[in-house]
Protein backbone atom coordinates (compact mmCIF):
# COMPACT_ATOMS: atom_id res chain seq x y z
CA UNK A 1 0.00 0.00 0.00
CA UNK A 2 1.16 3.71 -1.25
CA UNK A 3 2.59 5.68 2.34
CA UNK A 4 1.98 9.28 2.89
CA UNK A 5 4.92 11.47 3.51
CA UNK A 6 4.86 11.79 7.14
CA UNK A 7 7.44 15.03 7.19
CA UNK A 8 5.51 17.76 5.42
CA UNK A 9 6.84 21.16 6.05
CA UNK A 10 5.21 22.83 9.57
CA UNK A 11 3.76 25.98 9.38
CA UNK A 12 1.88 28.49 11.58
CA UNK A 13 -1.85 28.85 11.14
CA UNK A 14 -0.98 32.20 9.57
CA UNK A 15 1.20 30.91 6.77
CA UNK A 16 -1.45 28.22 6.24
CA UNK A 17 -3.82 30.64 5.21
CA UNK A 18 -1.78 32.32 2.79
CA UNK A 19 -0.94 28.89 1.23
CA UNK A 20 -4.23 28.16 1.22
CA UNK A 21 -4.92 31.11 -0.68
CA UNK A 22 -2.16 30.77 -3.14
CA UNK A 23 -3.64 27.56 -3.75
CA UNK A 24 -7.09 29.09 -4.19
CA UNK A 25 -5.50 32.15 -6.79
CA UNK A 26 -4.42 29.67 -8.55
CA UNK A 27 -7.52 27.28 -8.72
CA UNK A 28 -9.71 29.69 -9.82
CA UNK A 29 -11.76 30.01 -12.10
CA UNK A 30 -11.89 26.15 -11.95
CA UNK A 31 -12.07 24.32 -15.14
CA UNK A 32 -11.78 20.57 -14.62
CA UNK A 33 -10.17 18.20 -17.21
CA UNK A 34 -11.56 15.35 -18.84
CA UNK A 35 -10.20 11.91 -19.37
CA UNK A 36 -9.07 12.16 -22.81
CA UNK A 37 -6.46 15.15 -21.59
CA UNK A 38 -4.92 12.14 -19.57
CA UNK A 39 -3.06 9.87 -21.79
CA UNK A 40 -6.54 7.50 -21.38
CA UNK A 41 -6.34 7.06 -17.58
CA UNK A 42 -9.44 8.39 -16.15
CA UNK A 43 -9.63 11.35 -14.42
CA UNK A 44 -11.63 11.92 -11.11
CA UNK A 45 -11.80 15.07 -10.11
CA UNK A 46 -12.12 15.74 -6.08
CA UNK A 47 -13.98 19.65 -5.60
CA UNK A 48 -13.05 20.07 -2.17
CA UNK A 49 -12.66 23.55 -0.11
CA UNK A 50 -9.00 24.20 1.07
CA UNK A 51 -7.00 21.88 3.12
CA UNK A 52 -3.44 21.86 3.95
CA UNK A 53 -1.49 18.64 2.66
CA UNK A 54 -4.94 17.49 1.21
CA UNK A 55 -2.90 17.20 -2.31
CA UNK A 56 -0.31 14.43 -0.25
CA UNK A 57 -3.50 12.40 0.19
CA UNK A 58 -4.49 12.69 -3.32
CA UNK A 59 -0.97 11.60 -4.50
CA UNK A 60 -1.06 8.75 -2.24
CA UNK A 61 -4.23 7.70 -3.30
CA UNK A 62 -3.50 8.16 -6.88
CA UNK A 63 -0.06 5.91 -6.42
CA UNK A 64 -2.47 3.28 -4.81
CA UNK A 65 -4.25 3.46 -7.94
CA UNK A 66 -1.48 2.10 -9.63
CA UNK A 67 -2.67 3.94 -13.34
CA UNK A 68 -6.49 2.36 -12.95
CA UNK A 69 -7.70 6.43 -12.68
CA UNK A 70 -6.27 10.00 -11.50
CA UNK A 71 -7.71 12.37 -8.83
CA UNK A 72 -7.66 15.92 -9.05
CA UNK A 73 -7.52 18.07 -6.88
CA UNK A 74 -10.27 21.47 -7.94
CA UNK A 75 -9.87 23.70 -5.09
CA UNK A 76 -12.89 25.23 -3.88
CA UNK A 77 -13.34 28.67 -2.46
CA UNK A 78 -12.41 29.28 1.44
CA UNK A 79 -16.24 30.15 2.42
CA UNK A 80 -18.80 27.33 3.14
CA UNK A 81 -21.42 29.58 1.23
CA UNK A 82 -19.05 30.36 -1.68
CA UNK A 83 -18.31 26.54 -1.90
CA UNK A 84 -22.24 25.34 -1.66
CA UNK A 85 -23.28 28.03 -4.30
CA UNK A 86 -20.17 26.72 -7.03
CA UNK A 87 -21.13 23.09 -6.50
CA UNK A 88 -24.94 24.11 -6.45
CA UNK A 89 -24.57 25.71 -9.63
CA UNK A 90 -22.17 22.77 -11.50
CA UNK A 91 -24.47 20.23 -10.21
CA UNK A 92 -27.83 21.90 -11.44
CA UNK A 93 -25.82 21.91 -14.56
CA UNK A 94 -25.63 18.02 -14.82
CA UNK A 95 -21.64 18.96 -14.52
CA UNK A 96 -20.15 15.44 -15.40
CA UNK A 97 -16.89 16.83 -15.10
CA UNK A 98 -17.31 16.39 -11.35
CA UNK A 99 -16.81 13.05 -9.14
CA UNK A 100 -15.90 13.40 -5.83
CA UNK A 101 -17.95 15.67 -3.82
CA UNK A 102 -16.21 17.20 -0.45
CA UNK A 103 -19.26 18.84 1.43
CA UNK A 104 -20.19 20.38 4.43
CA UNK A 105 -22.16 17.83 6.86
CA UNK A 106 -25.01 19.84 6.39
CA UNK A 107 -25.40 19.43 2.56
CA UNK A 108 -26.09 16.03 2.40
CA UNK A 109 -30.24 16.00 2.90
CA UNK A 110 -30.37 18.71 0.27
CA UNK A 111 -27.50 16.87 -2.24
CA UNK A 112 -29.34 13.69 -2.03
CA UNK A 113 -33.21 14.92 -2.08
CA UNK A 114 -31.61 16.82 -5.55
CA UNK A 115 -30.31 13.69 -6.77
CA UNK A 116 -26.97 14.89 -7.18
CA UNK A 117 -25.11 12.17 -5.11
CA UNK A 118 -25.05 8.49 -5.44
CA UNK A 119 -26.21 6.06 -2.53
CA UNK A 120 -23.80 4.11 -0.77
CA UNK A 121 -25.25 0.36 -1.13
CA UNK A 122 -23.79 -2.93 -0.50
CA UNK A 123 -20.30 -3.16 0.69
CA UNK A 124 -19.38 0.19 -0.18
CA UNK A 125 -21.80 0.98 2.21
CA UNK A 126 -20.62 -1.62 4.68
CA UNK A 127 -17.19 -0.28 4.61
CA UNK A 128 -17.66 2.75 5.20
CA UNK A 129 -20.31 2.12 8.28
CA UNK A 130 -17.73 -0.30 10.27
CA UNK A 131 -15.89 1.66 12.62
CA UNK A 132 -16.88 5.01 11.84
CA UNK A 133 -18.38 7.29 14.91
CA UNK A 134 -21.97 7.13 14.84
CA UNK A 135 -22.44 10.78 15.29
CA UNK A 136 -20.48 11.23 11.76
CA UNK A 137 -21.68 8.56 10.34
CA UNK A 138 -25.53 10.30 10.70
CA UNK A 139 -24.76 13.38 9.01
CA UNK A 140 -24.14 11.25 5.92
CA UNK A 141 -27.63 9.80 5.68
CA UNK A 142 -30.67 10.94 4.17
CA UNK A 143 -34.16 8.95 4.83
CA UNK A 144 -32.03 5.72 6.21
CA UNK A 145 -30.22 5.46 3.07
CA UNK A 146 -26.39 6.69 3.43
CA UNK A 147 -25.33 9.22 0.67
CA UNK A 148 -22.08 10.75 1.96
CA UNK A 149 -19.02 9.15 3.56
CA UNK A 150 -17.37 11.03 6.58
CA UNK A 151 -13.91 12.21 5.91
CA UNK A 152 -13.44 14.61 9.14
CA UNK A 153 -15.68 15.31 12.32
CA UNK A 154 -15.89 17.99 14.78
CA UNK A 155 -17.07 19.41 17.88
CA UNK A 156 -16.34 22.22 20.40
CA UNK A 157 -14.42 21.63 23.54
CA UNK A 158 -14.15 24.15 26.40
CA UNK A 159 -10.86 25.90 26.94
CA UNK A 160 -10.17 27.58 30.09
CA UNK A 161 -7.17 28.95 32.03
CA UNK A 162 -6.62 26.50 34.74
CA UNK A 163 -4.41 29.15 36.91
CA UNK A 164 -7.74 31.10 37.24
CA UNK A 165 -10.09 28.77 37.17
CA UNK A 166 -8.95 25.38 39.20
CA UNK A 167 -12.30 22.89 38.46
CA UNK A 168 -14.14 23.62 35.08
CA UNK A 169 -17.47 24.44 34.97
CA UNK A 170 -20.18 21.80 33.68
CA UNK A 171 -23.04 24.05 33.16
CA UNK A 172 -23.83 27.45 31.59
CA UNK A 173 -24.68 28.77 34.60
CA UNK A 174 -21.64 27.85 36.52
CA UNK A 175 -19.52 29.04 33.97
CA UNK A 176 -21.18 32.68 33.91
CA UNK A 177 -20.91 32.84 37.49
CA UNK A 178 -17.33 31.99 37.37
CA UNK A 179 -16.38 34.60 35.10
CA UNK A 180 -19.00 36.94 36.93
CA UNK A 181 -16.68 36.35 40.08
CA UNK A 182 -13.22 36.60 38.46
CA UNK A 183 -14.47 40.12 37.23
CA UNK A 184 -15.32 41.06 40.98
CA UNK A 185 -11.91 40.11 41.59
CA UNK A 186 -10.22 42.05 38.64
CA UNK A 187 -9.08 39.39 36.76
CA UNK A 188 -9.25 38.46 33.60
CA UNK A 189 -12.74 36.82 33.26
CA UNK A 190 -14.33 36.78 29.72
CA UNK A 191 -16.22 33.89 28.01
CA UNK A 192 -14.86 34.14 24.39
CA UNK A 193 -17.57 32.40 21.69
CA UNK A 194 -18.91 32.78 18.37
CA UNK A 195 -21.97 35.00 18.35
CA UNK A 196 -21.84 37.16 14.73
CA UNK A 197 -24.38 36.62 12.61
CA UNK A 198 -23.15 33.56 10.77
CA UNK A 199 -23.36 29.88 10.89
CA UNK A 200 -21.19 29.81 14.40
CA UNK A 201 -24.31 31.89 15.72
CA UNK A 202 -26.54 28.84 15.08
CA UNK A 203 -24.06 25.85 15.88
CA UNK A 204 -23.99 27.83 19.65
CA UNK A 205 -27.67 27.83 19.66
CA UNK A 206 -27.95 24.04 18.21
CA UNK A 207 -25.39 23.14 21.00
CA UNK A 208 -27.91 25.12 23.92
CA UNK A 209 -31.00 23.16 22.09
CA UNK A 210 -30.12 19.89 22.01
CA UNK A 211 -28.15 20.15 26.14
CA UNK A 212 -32.15 21.08 26.56
CA UNK A 213 -33.68 18.34 25.01
CA UNK A 214 -35.44 20.58 22.35
CA UNK A 215 -36.42 20.41 19.06
CA UNK A 216 -36.58 22.81 16.60
CA UNK A 217 -37.61 20.88 13.54
CA UNK A 218 -39.63 17.44 13.45
CA UNK A 219 -38.10 14.35 12.70
CA UNK A 220 -38.82 14.62 9.14
CA UNK A 221 -37.51 17.92 8.60
CA UNK A 222 -40.75 19.21 7.30
CA UNK A 223 -42.42 21.50 10.16
CA UNK A 224 -40.60 23.95 12.64
CA UNK A 225 -41.42 22.80 16.37
CA UNK A 226 -39.89 25.30 18.83
CA UNK A 227 -40.78 23.44 21.83
CA UNK A 228 -39.80 24.29 25.48
CA UNK A 229 -36.32 23.10 25.36
CA UNK A 230 -36.29 25.09 22.50
CA UNK A 231 -36.92 28.11 24.22
CA UNK A 232 -34.95 27.47 26.85
CA UNK A 233 -31.92 27.46 25.03
CA UNK A 234 -33.08 31.35 24.28
CA UNK A 235 -33.26 31.94 27.81
CA UNK A 236 -29.53 30.58 28.56
CA UNK A 237 -28.03 32.47 25.33
CA UNK A 238 -29.85 35.73 26.31
CA UNK A 239 -28.59 35.12 29.72
CA UNK A 240 -25.17 34.35 28.67
CA UNK A 241 -25.21 37.78 26.33
CA UNK A 242 -26.82 40.20 29.29
CA UNK A 243 -24.46 38.86 31.84
CA UNK A 244 -21.76 40.85 31.33
CA UNK A 245 -19.03 38.62 30.32
CA UNK A 246 -18.55 38.00 27.17
CA UNK A 247 -16.44 40.42 24.75
CA UNK A 248 -17.36 43.83 23.77
CA UNK A 249 -17.24 41.99 20.06
CA UNK A 250 -18.69 38.91 21.02
CA UNK A 251 -21.90 39.66 18.38
CA UNK A 252 -19.13 40.39 15.60
CA UNK A 253 -17.25 37.57 16.34
CA UNK A 254 -16.43 34.29 14.33
CA UNK A 255 -14.11 31.21 15.05
CA UNK A 256 -10.55 33.18 14.48
CA UNK A 257 -11.65 36.26 16.18
CA UNK A 258 -12.31 34.50 19.74
CA UNK A 259 -8.89 31.97 18.96
CA UNK A 260 -6.79 34.98 18.53
CA UNK A 261 -8.74 37.41 21.22
CA UNK A 262 -7.88 33.94 24.05
CA UNK A 263 -4.67 33.38 22.79
CA UNK A 264 -3.57 37.35 23.09
CA UNK A 265 -4.90 36.66 27.08
CA UNK A 266 -8.23 38.20 26.74
CA UNK A 267 -10.13 35.58 28.02
CA UNK A 268 -10.73 33.61 31.25
CA UNK A 269 -12.87 30.48 28.67
CA UNK A 270 -12.79 29.97 25.37
CA UNK A 271 -15.97 27.66 23.06
CA UNK A 272 -14.49 26.67 20.34
CA UNK A 273 -13.20 24.18 17.80
CA UNK A 274 -10.22 21.64 18.46
CA UNK A 275 -7.59 23.89 15.89
CA UNK A 276 -6.81 26.25 18.50
CA UNK A 277 -4.76 23.52 20.11
CA UNK A 278 -2.23 23.70 17.87
CA UNK A 279 -2.09 27.07 17.16
CA UNK A 280 -1.84 27.94 21.18
CA UNK A 281 1.31 25.52 21.22
CA UNK A 282 3.36 27.38 18.13
CA UNK A 283 1.67 31.01 18.66
CA UNK A 284 0.90 31.53 22.64
CA UNK A 285 3.27 28.90 24.06
CA UNK A 286 3.56 30.55 27.70
CA UNK A 287 -0.28 30.70 27.66
CA UNK A 288 -0.86 27.44 26.51
CA UNK A 289 0.89 25.65 29.67
CA UNK A 290 -2.32 27.54 31.28
CA UNK A 291 -5.06 26.33 29.34
CA UNK A 292 -6.72 23.16 29.76
CA UNK A 293 -9.94 21.94 28.18
CA UNK A 294 -13.22 19.79 29.05
CA UNK A 295 -16.35 18.82 27.90
CA UNK A 296 -18.33 21.64 26.52
CA UNK A 297 -21.01 23.36 29.18
CA UNK A 298 -24.53 21.99 29.59
CA UNK A 299 -27.72 23.28 30.67
CA UNK A 300 -28.58 20.89 33.42
CA UNK A 301 -26.06 20.03 36.11
CA UNK A 302 -27.69 16.24 36.56
CA UNK A 303 -27.03 15.48 32.45
CA UNK A 304 -24.34 15.71 30.49
CA UNK A 305 -24.37 18.32 27.60
CA UNK A 306 -24.65 17.62 23.99
CA UNK A 307 -22.85 20.18 21.45
CA UNK A 308 -22.93 20.60 17.30
CA UNK A 309 -21.11 17.96 15.52
CA UNK A 310 -19.17 19.90 12.35
CA UNK A 311 -16.71 18.09 9.91
CA UNK A 312 -17.05 17.08 6.31
CA UNK A 313 -18.17 14.16 4.17
CA UNK A 314 -17.48 13.27 0.93
CA UNK A 315 -19.94 11.99 -2.16
CA UNK A 316 -19.96 10.90 -5.53
CA UNK A 317 -21.68 12.98 -7.94
CA UNK A 318 -24.76 11.20 -9.62
CA UNK A 319 -22.81 12.88 -12.75
CA UNK A 320 -19.66 11.35 -12.99
CA UNK A 321 -18.60 9.49 -15.92
CA UNK A 322 -16.66 6.85 -13.83
CA UNK A 323 -19.09 6.20 -10.34
CA UNK A 324 -17.65 3.01 -9.94
CA UNK A 325 -13.79 3.84 -9.31
CA UNK A 326 -15.34 7.34 -7.87
CA UNK A 327 -16.59 5.26 -4.98
CA UNK A 328 -12.86 3.39 -4.54
CA UNK A 329 -11.38 6.71 -4.93
CA UNK A 330 -13.59 8.17 -2.56
CA UNK A 331 -13.12 4.82 -0.14
CA UNK A 332 -9.37 5.65 0.12
CA UNK A 333 -9.85 10.05 0.38
CA UNK A 334 -11.14 8.77 3.75
CA UNK A 335 -9.73 5.92 4.80
CA UNK A 336 -7.62 5.20 8.10
CA UNK A 337 -4.46 6.33 6.91
CA UNK A 338 -5.71 9.63 5.18
CA UNK A 339 -7.74 10.57 8.22
CA UNK A 340 -4.69 9.77 10.10
CA UNK A 341 -2.40 11.94 8.18
CA UNK A 342 -4.75 14.67 7.85
CA UNK A 343 -5.53 14.26 11.58
CA UNK A 344 -1.55 14.94 12.43
CA UNK A 345 -0.98 17.75 9.84
CA UNK A 346 -3.90 19.43 9.05
CA UNK A 347 -5.39 19.45 12.39
CA UNK A 348 -9.17 17.58 11.06
CA UNK A 349 -10.62 14.70 14.16
CA UNK A 350 -11.01 11.58 12.33
CA UNK A 351 -14.63 10.44 12.13
CA UNK A 352 -13.09 6.31 12.51
CA UNK A 353 -12.51 5.60 15.77
CA UNK A 354 -9.61 3.25 15.55
CA UNK A 355 -8.09 6.16 13.88
CA UNK A 356 -7.78 7.96 17.65
CA UNK A 357 -5.83 4.86 19.33
CA UNK A 358 -2.78 5.19 16.85
CA UNK A 359 0.38 6.21 18.84
CA UNK A 360 1.05 9.20 16.82
CA UNK A 361 -2.39 11.09 17.64
CA UNK A 362 -1.35 11.09 21.68
CA UNK A 363 0.83 14.40 20.81
CA UNK A 364 -1.22 15.50 18.00
CA UNK A 365 -4.35 15.58 20.32
CA UNK A 366 -3.90 15.43 24.21
CA UNK A 367 -7.57 16.56 24.11
CA UNK A 368 -8.96 13.14 22.06
CA UNK A 369 -10.21 11.67 25.26
CA UNK A 370 -12.43 14.34 25.43
CA UNK A 371 -13.32 14.55 22.02
CA UNK A 372 -13.83 11.12 21.57
CA UNK A 373 -16.50 11.38 24.68
CA UNK A 374 -18.39 14.50 22.86
CA UNK A 375 -18.45 12.58 19.33
CA UNK A 376 -20.36 9.69 20.50
CA UNK A 377 -23.45 11.46 21.62
CA UNK A 378 -23.05 14.86 19.94
CA UNK A 379 -26.22 16.87 17.96
CA UNK A 380 -26.71 16.93 13.84
CA UNK A 381 -27.60 20.19 13.01
CA UNK A 382 -31.71 19.77 11.79
CA UNK A 383 -31.67 17.36 8.95
CA UNK A 384 -33.66 19.13 6.11
CA UNK A 385 -33.07 19.82 2.46
CA UNK A 386 -33.94 23.16 3.55
CA UNK A 387 -30.63 23.87 5.85
CA UNK A 388 -29.54 26.42 4.12
CA UNK A 389 -32.67 28.52 4.60
CA UNK A 390 -33.37 27.89 7.98
CA UNK A 391 -29.81 28.90 9.24
CA UNK A 392 -30.13 31.82 6.96
CA UNK A 393 -33.22 33.02 8.96
CA UNK A 394 -31.96 31.22 12.59
CA UNK A 395 -28.58 33.53 12.34
CA UNK A 396 -30.76 36.99 11.72
CA UNK A 397 -33.63 36.26 14.49
CA UNK A 398 -30.69 35.76 16.60
CA UNK A 399 -28.36 38.36 16.20
CA UNK A 400 -27.68 40.22 18.65
CA UNK A 401 -28.00 37.89 21.05
CA UNK A 402 -28.90 40.14 23.59
CA UNK A 403 -31.65 41.62 21.93
CA UNK A 404 -33.75 37.83 22.43
CA UNK A 405 -36.55 38.21 24.67
CA UNK A 406 -37.15 34.16 24.44
CA UNK A 407 -40.96 33.65 24.00
CA UNK A 408 -41.03 36.20 21.67
CA UNK A 409 -37.82 35.78 19.50
CA UNK A 410 -39.33 31.34 19.87
CA UNK A 411 -42.49 32.15 18.17
CA UNK A 412 -41.01 34.37 15.42
CA UNK A 413 -38.17 31.62 14.96
CA UNK A 414 -41.26 29.41 14.56
CA UNK A 415 -42.87 31.22 11.88
CA UNK A 416 -39.16 31.89 9.91
CA UNK A 417 -38.59 28.59 10.16
CA UNK A 418 -41.59 27.22 8.83
CA UNK A 419 -41.44 29.36 6.03
CA UNK A 420 -37.37 28.36 5.50
CA UNK A 421 -38.73 24.79 5.50
CA UNK A 422 -41.17 25.79 2.64
CA UNK A 423 -38.57 28.01 0.69
CA UNK A 424 -40.29 30.86 1.05
CA UNK A 425 -38.59 34.49 0.67
CA UNK A 426 -35.64 33.20 1.79
CA UNK A 427 -32.40 34.34 0.19
CA UNK A 428 -29.14 31.99 1.38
Amino acid sequence: MATIDRHPQRRTLRARALAAGAALALAAPLAACGSDDNGGVPVLNLYQFPVENMQSVVDMCNQQAAGRYEIKYQVLPRAADDQRVQMVRRLAAKDDSMDLLGMDVTWTQEFASANWIKEWTGADRSEIENGTLPGPLASGEYEGKLYAAPNNTNVQLLWYRKDLVPTPPKTWDEMIQMSQQLKAEGKTYQVLTMGAQYEGLVVLYNSLVASSGGTVVSEDGKSAVMDAGAVNALRTLKTFATAGVTSPSFSNSIEDDVRLAFQNGGGAFQLNWPYVYASMQSDAPDLAKNVAWARYPGIDPNKPSVTTIGGSNVAVSAFSKHPDLSFEAAKCLRGPEAQKYLAINAGQPPSIEAVYNEPEMAKAYPMKETLLEELKDAAPRPRTPAYQNLSTVVSAELSPPASIEPDRTGAELKSSIQDALESKGVLP
